[in-house]
């Protein structure tokens, strides 16, 4: 099998793991609006962000023509790793991890494991990915395309979750951001 081809199926595999996560993983609690179309928004930003990006890479707009192999061995480790991260995230969670923001019955403060060095892993798991699958075109612009409006999506997103985490759980979610940062460890 080359390199394309198991971009393709690993691409295939993501997707399908992400719409299971989004039919089995809604929140129970009746629509509250915390949410704010923040999961809405980053689905269509996604989706618009990877056509443009294909579209990119098909005409050739950006290719990176040395070492493109490579680039692209690069981005398919980089896809697994993000999602290797983004799991470990959502399996550590359990119970508590919706795609929507919502507060679940029983919720708690999670900062064990991954948790106790970032607030956020499975969104930097998916950025990993994400930054993957642009280097996984071979093209630095499909990489920008991606990369760029997702986070922006994302940092929306966490901004709207944390504001949902401080009014649930007040001083101690306050504490939590603390010790441990958003995305990147020790830095943001």
């Amino acid at each position: 099998m080359n390199i394309g081809t198991v971009i393709i199926v690993v691409s295939a595999v993501w997707i399908l793991s992400e719409i299971l996560l989004a039919r089995l993983k809604h929140s129970d609690s009746p629509r509250t609006g915390s949410d704010r179309n923040s999961l809405r928004l980053l689905w269509i930003t996604i989706i618009l962000s990877i056509c443009a990006a294909i579209i990119l890479a098909m005409n050739r707009l950006g290719s990176i023509l040395t070492g493109s192999y490579y680039i692209a061995l690069a981005g398919l480790i980089l896809i697994l790793l993000g999602l290797a991260i983004r799991w470990t995230a959502i399996l550590t969670l359990r119970k508590y991890f919706t795609v929507d923001v919502a507060i679940v019955k029983g919720h708690q403060i999670i900062d064990t494991g991954i948790y106790r060095f970032i607030r956020h892993p499975s969104y930097t798991g998916s950025l990993i990915s994400f930054l993957g699958l642009g280097m996984a075109m071979s093209n630095w612009l499909a990489v920008l395309v991606i990369f760029l409006p997702i986070l922006a999506a994302f940092i929306y997103r966490i901004r709207v979750e944390e504001k949902s985490l401080v009014a649930f759980f007040g001083d101690r979610y306050v504490l939590y951001c603390l010790s441990a940062k958003r995305l990147i460890p020790y830095l943001y």
